[in-house]
């Protein structure tokens, strides 16, 4: 692991033509759409990396997998994928050739055989954390309270209420589903602990990540850093293109 701060060096020289063509793909997680991305989207493209943001129905994991495999589908060349939260498990169920690496921003990264939920209840929840319950559809909202309370608590009054106002919910079945063997067991990673994360315990965070043998980078940041600290979202991404790219140009 490496500390606050070792992750920096990113911009600019980092990221050569062989990196550019490699295009970042934005996963988000639940009570979220593409939105969450947009200033990383933006950071990205000053950079000259194109990113995509892509949708997830948030119905149930396979129909979260399906619809970003049909993402990558309309993508030529390589690809570094990027999940938020419960994306995740998402990103890790892909099996496309075109995925050089996987990036986690306080994410959940179920390993073979396990859910979406046991992980996230690994840890005992933060005092701020939200009580989750689906409603009569088997969805589970988030009350708009825990934007403020822990979804997103270092943000200003005016994004909570934007971001309660386009929330999306997750389907029961989103987290009750056992991964197969993930992606991240077989291509390299990255993740962003999270370290003022009120919905995934930051050390449930440095377990996952651990056991996924990831590059990690910890940060003082909540659950929403796309939101709240786009800047060390838009790094480690960096990051990883241009690994990527380095390990393109090495033949690996």
């Amino acid at each position: 692991m490496l500390p606050c701060g070792e992750a920096g060096g990113a911009h600019g020289k980092e990221t050569g033509m062989s990196e550019n063509a490699v295009t970042a793909v934005l996963v988000h997680g639940a009570w979220a759409d593409g939105s969450s991305w947009s200033t990383v989207i933006a950071s990205l493209r000053v950079e000259g990396v194109k990113s995509i943001a892509a949708p997830l129905p948030l119905t149930s994991l396979p129909d979260d997998v399906a619809a970003l495999e049909r993402t990558l589908e309309r993508i030529d060349g390589p690809v570094v994928l990027v999940g938020h939260a419960y994306a995740g498990a998402v990103i890790a169920g892909v099996r496309s050739a075109k995925v050089r690496s996987l990036v986690y921003i306080a994410a959940l990264a179920p390993a073979e055989g396990e859910t979406v939920a046991e992980v996230f209840n690994r840890a005992e929840p933060h005092p701020m954390a939200p009580k989750l319950a689906p409603d009569n559809h088997g969805l589970i909202w988030l009350p708009d309270d825990a934007f403020a309370a822990a979804f997103a608590q270092l943000a200003p009054p005016e994004e909570h209420a934007l971001l309660a106002a386009i929330q999306r919910p997750i389907a029961l079945q989103c987290i009750g589903v056992k991964v197969e063997r993930p992606l991240w067991a077989e291509r390299p990673s990255w993740f962003l602990v999270a370290e003022a994360d009120r919905m995934i315990a930051p050390d449930t965070q440095r377990f996952m990540a651990a056991r996924m043998k990831a590059r990690v980078r910890q940060h003082p940041v909540d659950h929403a850093p796309s939101v709240t600290a786009p800047d060390v979202v838009t790094d480690i991404i960096l990051e990883a293109i241009g690994e990527s790219g380095r390990n393109r140009r090495g033949g690996r």
